[in-house]
């Protein structure tokens, strides 16, 4: 399943995924990018939900699921 792109809200606990990109309102999407959460981002998620926390760049980010705002993410493989 390497390389699938799914809604970050499908990640399960643990698994590690690369950004592909992010649909929304643009000031919404500038605001996920002052975060550093953007496409090519590496996260893990640490806690599904809503709202769940991932892992990136170090920091615990925590995101609510939006109609609005859709992440999509890169499968990766869990060493990388």
């Amino acid at each position: 399943m390497v390389d699938a792109v799914i809604p970050l809200a499908l990640l399960p606990k643990g698994r590690r995924a690369c950004v592909s990109r992010i649909s929304g309102q643009a000031d919404h999407v500038h605001r996920l990018e002052e975060f550093g959460l953007r496409g090519g981002a590496r996260i893990e998620m640490f806690r599904p939900g809503n709202p769940c926390i991932i892992r990136m760049a170090g920091n615990k980010v925590c995101l609510r699921s939006d109609d609005l705002l859709q992440v999509m993410v890169r499968l990766t493989d869990t060493d990388s």
